[in-house]
């Protein structure tokens, strides 16, 4: 075992060893979390896991990570997947162990026998950060996986006396739907390795990925199928005794390929799988660069150690159904961005060509729209260096690349999908600014933020720049845009008045307050005006979906967000307390969750608030920007009793990446990223009696609740660096210069502590 499958192989330590046995890979996997439970170091390229069910694109949204809980059987274990996502369009390289009789289909999972598929049971699984194992029930064969950046690792233990086979199947993908492939290859080459490639067009069209596969048997035996064409390859016989015939490469649209063990098999027969984005080569190069032997156990104890490693930047205590949520959603913020690119620094971009990262590393898979709120702000925290100036990196790169000229909105395995709405990438660049990340060409990611914020033909914004707002009648869900372009603008401002570009920050302060364009006084809501100036009517503030004036919301959603001007969000509502009284009508409001049945990302519903979807992850703590701190304690406690839960089902709503668990790191250690680019994070309430941030710059920053219990859930008093904190934000620059932020917890809300005027945070007071 050598490369980088090795170098992270050391003695994990005490503190990592202990995160990463708390990790439950199966929380979320059930309900509306879409995570998976399968194998995968930090940000891997490869993540690979059990998919349970494939199903057409139109029953496919509760399988957007492959694997449900509540299923009863297996498909077989593909090498990429997307952690908590709505949407999907993954499930590459998909391998099935097969002992006896091998079927080319996949069979119904509700009529056992009928194809490949194999039952399982929960009781046999086993999944921790970087392995899985399941028993495949109808073929008495014992599955484990494991993972490097670019390669996974499966062991399979076969039952004696039963011809042991390994199925590829390259047909299968998430969201199917016939025509999906555009075409694929699977090829035996002369030293027994398979390599192949597909292209699909699917949620990203024309994407090209490639692999390659070693087994640690000889093989006795292959065949090669283009199924659509129903004719079958059979080639004996195995390589190494002549060469293979031109037909030992097949290529098509529908490919199944069988390689055949005997049934002698007393050793486990290991498999190993890289992928690449560039060639069969290059995947051929990956194998060979981190995992060039078969030692599984190894590469097991890399992915453990680098997990701990990554785990230990935070060290809580906390009693163990805390622990076990928290260092899950840790865990769940660590699976993305991924790694996209070969050994050899080489990837493909959104022009589809293959380009070369120079002093970087290059990832992909951004869900913007979800992961600027918690889940980029964390890692400027606990992987500033490591990681944040590589994503930046990796979004000026794309820029350069796009043929739009713009940053990536939702790409994956480097193509744009342009799912959602807004710039957000800019918030992402700009908070790592702010923060003092920087090893990137500064100028350069100022000039692409502009770029993106100005690109006309994008979702309304040439509209947006002549009128101040998004029409409805021109462009749908206009009063969602205006105000997610109306932040992100804001952040292009703070980052180019920080540079000394007066300019660019005047005109974009400027476009940060059009938000004021959607708002309505006369029923206190955002709304969509068209391009006469008028809202459109008739009005209905329940009402959601496509069509509408709101991106997966309605009114009761999307009316707050400003995190940018809460100051100016409160005066248009005649002050604070009208703002709090509107607040309040949004939790407590009686609502029968049917009215979102058409909207599959609207969960998690308290009163209107609905927790499992992005829009309202702000919103209870606009109480502590309001003069009222205690009330955002406990609309958090509500949130958090409510929301996050310790098992399978213990996510309301997709984790979307990592920003679901992102929201609830932050929450637990007691403050939270209102406003990345602002470098403040509004206080809440501690959920854990000691938490220790192990911070990259070799500080500590701790946070002790003293007292904290079920019955002490309000802040009393607060400490930093044992001088008294009478605000409720926390400044980044004193986050990682280190110390200890101490709270004294208290049966009853403390309804001074933090509401002291002049101690306000940024978007409360217009002199700072």
């Amino acid at each position: 075992m050598t490369g980088m499958a090795m170098a992270a192989a050391g003695p994990a330590s005490e503190a990592g060893a202990r995160a990463v046995a708390a990790v439950d890979p199966f929380i979320g996997t059930g309900g509306e979390g879409h995570t998976f439970p399968g194998a995968v170091v930090p940000f891997g390229m490869i993540q690979l896991s059990p998919d349970t069910q494939i199903k057409p694109r139109k029953d496919a949204y509760g399988w957007a990570a492959g694997y449900r809980y509540d299923d009863h059987t297996i498909v077989g274990f593909s090498h990429t997947h997307f952690s908590g996502t709505g949407h999907s369009d993954l499930g590459d390289v998909l391998l099935m162990p097969i002992a006896g009789e091998v079927k080319l289909e996949r069979g119904d999972a509700d009529k056992p026998g009928s194809g490949y598929t194999s039952r399982f049971r929960h009781d046999d699984e086993r999944a921790e950060p970087g392995y899985y194992a399941v028993t495949l029930d109808d073929y008495g064969v014992r599955a484990e996986l494991t993972a490097s950046p670019r390669v996974g690792v499966h062991r399979y233990r076969f039952p004696q006396g039963k011809p042991a086979h390994v199925l590829i199947d390259l047909r299968t993908s998430m969201y199917d739907y016939p025509g999906k492939i555009s075409w694929s290859r699977l090829r035996l080459r002369a030293d027994g390795t398979v390599t192949g490639s597909r292209e699909t067009r699917g949620w990203a069209p024309g994407r090209q990925l490639y692999f390659a596969m070693r087994f640690s048997k000889p093989l006795r035996g292959h065949a090669l199928h283009n199924t659509e064409q129903d004719i079958p390859y059979k080639g004996f016989p195995p390589p190494g005794e002549q060469e293979p015939s031109e037909r030992a490469q097949i290529e098509g649209r529908q490919l199944v390929g069988s390689f055949d063990f005997g049934d002698g098999l007393r050793e486990p027969l290991l498999v190993k799988v890289s992928i690449s984005p560039v060639s069969e080569e290059g995947a051929i190069a990956n194998l060979d660069a981190e995992v060039p032997g078969w030692d599984f156990d190894g590469v097991r104890a890399a992915a453990k150690a680098q997990w701990a490693q990554a785990l230990s930047a935070i060290d809580v205590d906390a009693p163990e159904p805390m622990r076990k949520s928290f260092y899950t959603a840790l865990y769940h913020s660590f699976m993305g961005p991924s790694l996209f690119m070969d050994s050899d620094g080489r990837y493909r971009g959104p022009d589809n060509a293959v380009h070369q990262a120079k002093g970087y590393t290059h990832y992909s898979t951004f869900s913007l729209w979800d992961t600027y709120r918690a889940l980029h702000p964390l890692l400027t925290i606990v992987q500033p260096e490591q990681r944040t100036n590589d994503i930046v990196n990796s979004l000026l790169a794309s820029r350069r690349e796009s043929p739009y000229g713009v940053l990536p909105v939702w790409a994956f395995h480097g193509l744009e999908t342009w799912c959602m709405i807004g710039y957000h990438a800019v918030p992402v660049i700009a908070d790592a600014y702010m923060k003092g990340i920087r090893g990137y060409d500064t100028s350069e990611a100022l000039d692409a933020m502009v770029a993106s914020a100005n690109y006309g033909p994008y979702d309304g914004i040439r509209q947006y720049r002549e009128l101040g707002y998004v029409p409805i009648d021109e462009e749908g869900e206009a009063a969602s845009k205006t105000l997610e372009y109306a932040f992100d603008d804001w952040t292009i401002a703070r980052m180019a008045e920080t540079m000394g570009r007066g300019d660019i920050a005047k005109e974009f302060t400027k476009r940060a307050g059009n938000w004021r364009n959607a708002f309505d006084p006369a029923t206190g809501f955002m709304r969509a005006r068209k391009r006469d100036g008028s809202f459109r009517e008739p009005f209905d503030a329940t009402a959601s979906g496509y069509g509408t004036d709101y991106t997966e919301g309605n009114a009761w959603q999307y009316s707050w967000y400003v995190p940018q001007d809460v100051a100016g969000l409160a005066q248009a509502h005649g002050g604070a307390d009208k703002l709090l009284d509107k607040l309040d009508q949004v939790f407590d409001a009686k609502v029968d969750p049917k009215i979102f049945e058409h909207m599959e990302d609207i969960t998690g519903l308290i009163g209107w608030y609905a927790h499992g979807n992005e829009p309202s992850h702000h919103v209870a703590y606009l109480y502590a920007y309001a003069g009222q701190p205690w009330r955002t304690q406990a609309r958090l406690q509500q949130i958090m009793d409510s929301q996050y839960a310790p098992r399978p089902d213990g996510l309301a709503g997709n984790d979307d990446l990592g920003q679901m668990s992102a929201w609830y790191v932050f929450t637990a250690l007691g403050f939270y990223p209102v406003a990345p680019g602002s470098n403040e994070y509004i206080i809440g309430r501690p959920f854990l009696p000691r938490a220790t941030l192990n911070l990259p710059n070799g500080k500590r920053f701790t946070v002790i609740a003293d007292g904290l219990d079920a019955r002490h859930p309000y802040i009393g008093t607060a400490t930093l660096n044992g001088k008294p904190l009478d605000r409720a934000f926390l400044r980044h620059e004193e986050l990682m210069a280190g110390g200890e932020l101490r709270f004294t917890m208290q049966a009853q809300p403390d309804r001074e502590w933090g509401t002291h005027p002049s101690r306000q945070p940024y978007s409360m007071s217009s002199s700072r």
